[in-house]
């Protein structure tokens, strides 16, 4: 199976980040190495323990609420708020958290009559220091979550009455980089669950002159909640939600723009590009489980593409689909000692069923070995039941905690597990290899992403089997390594434990031979890295849920219905030819608006339809990729479309393979090793061989250290997705020539073979 524990966050190289309108517009930007990990941040542990739903999210570094509003927009509707926060001190009266909407308009004298303060009243802005002390926030940090820090209980909280009228309240999670959003229900039971009662005013907006507005204090007969059956996340906040706003980007809202606009360039803040593709081609929604994503028609359907070519492919190697329980028992999964210990932590336990505990605890699928081979054990009893192939799609769970992002690194994920057992080694190894050129051929001919096969070290391989191969993508814009899929030769191992038995043809008893192999939704996140752009996604056409997109070009002039039956032959011709196709005929929105949106959904080609099309009997046809414009006659269109689709596919594996090739490069001494990696290359060099693990940890830990010497810094932050270490990705089944003497680039010893080396996610 594919190890989800070698995989590091795709979003951990991010850099400085900015606006995707204008970098040089944007205030202050993100520089963090561990932007979409939230797990060790003490707020977001606090809700997750209290299961608490809640989203937290990077944004811009924002100083103030101002810098906020313009930073990261919310939607125009006011259905949702971000916060103000100011810290008061009183020598008399004591300590004040005030929490508004960002336009309240706060005095502090009618605060005072508001709060009932007695005497004098002189509420001042407490300084950093008490601030750091009381809330454990530093200067622009805080918000109402933080009170949990208030160990002292000496803060009064005030929330704002008409933060209570949102869906979603936005609020720093004790770090200005990053917003929390809540139900106001949720917030005011996170606030209960931590000893806070607020205090409930409501403030009027500081544009208002209407003398019926509410002054401070003056609290409404009835208190809204929030409506908490809104529960879908603005994550992060969305560009073409944006509220037309004095503070925004002139660029932003100058005339002709869809603000469908990504926010963030894919070469300035990688981390943020990918979340900002993924959630506005709507592939993802996010879940209010940490880890967990709900995944969209769009994403779900190449999915489905990939998993209809692959049943094709597996049948004709005799490989049956099958389905078996996603629960496995304690004494199942623990009865193969390695095999558990590879899992262990990330295994995620059953105890309770309703009220009552469980008579044992039972475990949710974390890898079908345990659960499947039992069965094998009842099924097998002679050569003549040899081989047993089969296959399954289904859903796995593996309970990690560390920089979850979607399709990459989940906690819940789609795969296809196949499990086979033969007579021998040798067709065993037939197998493995047949599996792994099928997960090739996934990558680089349906998602047009080049792939390196190859074994895997022994201190990387597949806990409990034989040997584990793998193919290896990269991903062009960080210049990191990522596991696309393994296949496993599981040996006999599993055999012995399971009593998989046979009788062979002289009668006597054997152990079969096993093989594991897998591929999961990874595969969608590795494309998208690959292939997208400033614009979003580029979809390789055999994968693309829709490959052409018609789109009416209507006027006042030349109305919806003179198009639509001319748009519909094309729909007709198209579809003849196999050509997933849709017609875009939507009258809310207009040509332009749709231009940008299936752009940014990665459709491979729009066919543009106007008037003048109609006249002379043509189509405009537009390539996403390369933005190339042709203008075809209709009766040649659809063969025109679908010899585009295959140039297309055929050019965006040629181009991502030679960006590939370019930074592959071989080192034979150590001094060059290192500099090589900075270049953000892929490293082959000469190796004394897979078993000597001492030496890979040795690499690891020197190119880490002289990876941080280069680059001036004294360590890496613990808590960092990604690591500039360099590890094994396998020796490739393709050696080059190993020149006699050669000597290994760590141990000096004589070497056997050449591995690849690079920084992986």
């Amino acid at each position: 199976m594919e190890d989800m524990s070698d995989l590091k966050s795709a979003t951990a190289d991010a850099a400085a980040a900015a606006d995707a309108v204008d970098a040089a517009d944007a205030a202050v930007m993100i520089n963090d190495d561990d932007l979409l990990d939230f797990s060790a941040n003490p707020i977001v542990q606090k809700l997750n323990a209290l299961t608490i739903p809640h989203v937290t999210y990077p944004h811009t570094l924002s100083m103030t609420a101002d810098e906020l509003v313009a930073n990261v927009p919310l939607p125009s509707d006011n259905t949702e708020s971000h916060t103000k926060n100011l810290f008061f001190k009183d020598k008399k009266h004591g300590l004040f958290l005030v929490t508004t909407c960002t336009d309240a308009d706060l005095d502090t004298k009618e605060l005072g009559k508001a709060l009932k303060l007695d005497g004098k009243v002189n509420l001042r802005l407490a300084d950093e220091e008490l601030l750091l002390e009381k809330l454990a926030c530093k200067k622009g940090c805080v918000g109402p979550l933080s009170m949990m820090n208030n160990a002292d209980k000496d803060i009064t909280l005030v929330l704002d009455e008409n933060l209570m009228k949102m869906n979603k309240i936005h609020s720093h999670p004790m770090r200005n980089d990053a917003s929390t959003a809540l139900t106001p229900t949720d917030l005011l039971q996170f606030l209960k669950e931590v000893g806070v009662t607020p205090t409930m005013l409501s403030f009027s907006k500081k544009s208002s002159s209407s003398s019926d507005q509410p002054l401070p204090g003056k609290v409404p007969s009835s208190r809204p909640t929030g409506d908490k059956s809104s529960t879908k996340p603005t994550f992060p906040p969305k560009a073409k939600d944006a509220p037309k706003s004095a503070n925004m980007n002139k660029k932003q809202t100058k005339k002709g723009e869809t603000q469908l606009a990504l926010k963030w360039k894919k070469s300035e803040n990688f981390a943020m590009w990918y979340t900002d593709v993924i959630v506005l081609s709507e592939m993802i929604s996010y879940y209010d489980i940490s880890g967990c994503y709900i995944l969209r028609p769009w994403s779900y359907k190449i999915w489905e593409l990939i998993q209809d070519w692959f049943n094709i492919q597996i049948r004709k190697l005799g490989v049956e689909n099958s389905y078996f329980p996603m629960f496995v028992s304690k004494d199942r999964l623990e009865k193969e000692k390695d095999h558990v210990e590879g899992f262990a932590p990330e295994v995620a336990w059953v105890t309770k069923s309703g009220d009552g505990d469980l008579a044992a605890p039972i475990a949710v699928r974390p890898t079908s070995e345990t659960i499947m081979y039992p069965a094998f054990a009842d099924w097998i009893r002679s050569h003549r039941d040899l081989p047993l192939k089969l296959n399954q799609w289904s859903n796995v769970v593996r309970w990690e905690f560390k920089d979850p992002t979607p399709f990459l690194r989940t906690r819940e994920f789609l795969w296809q597990e196949g499990h086979t057992a033969h007579a021998s080694f040798e067709d065993a190894n037939v197998m493995v290899r047949q599996a792994l050129d099928l997960y090739r051929r996934v990558y680089e001919e349906l998602l047009a992403v080049p792939v390196i096969p190859g074994y895997k070290t022994e201190k990387e391989k597949f806990a409990g089997g034989h040997t584990t191969t793998t193919v290896e993508a990269y991903i062009p814009i960080s210049g990191r390594a990522i596991q696309g899929a393994t296949s496993h030769h599981l040996g006999q191992n599993f055999g012995k434990m399971f009593d998989i038995n046979y009788q062979d043809e002289k009668g006597e008893t054997q152990v079969v031979w096993q093989t594991s192999w897998g591929l999961t939704t990874r595969t969608i996140g590795v494309m998208v890295m690959v292939h997208g752009d400033d614009t979003g996604l580029v979809l390789p056409p055999r994968v693309a849920p829709v490959q052409a997109v018609i789109i009416p070009i209507v006027s006042k002039t030349c109305p919806l219905e003179n198009l639509t039956g001319y748009c519909e032959e094309i729909l007709k011709s198209l579809e003849e030819k196999e050509i997933r196709c849709k017609l875009d005929d939507r009258s809310i929105y207009n040509p332009g608006w749709k231009y940008a949106h299936w752009e940014q959904k990665g459709v491979p080609i729009r066919i543009e339809v106007g008037p003048r099309d109609l006249e002379t009997k043509s189509a405009r046809m537009v390539v996403r990729f390369g933005g190339e414009k042709i203008d075809v006659s209709v009766d040649d269109l659809a063969e025109a479309v679908g010899k585009k689709l295959e140039e297309v596919q055929n050019n965006m594996f040629k181009k991502a393979k030679e960006f590939r090739d370019d930074h592959l490069v071989k080192v034979t001494e150590w001094k060059d090793f290192v500099p090589n990696l900075e270049l953000h290359n892929l490293v082959l060099t000469p190796w004394c061989g897979g078993e000597h693990d001492t030496w890979e940890e040795w690499v690891k830990e020197k190119s880490r250290e002289e990876s941080l010497q280069s680059r001036g810094e004294d360590g890496e932050d613990a808590r960092a997705a990604t690591s500039v270490a360099a590890k094994t990705l396998c020796i490739p089944f393709s050696q080059p020539e190993l020149a006699e003497g050669m000597k290994c680039i760590a141990s000096g010893l004589p070497a056997t073979c050449w591995v690849l080396w690079g920084r992986s996610y």
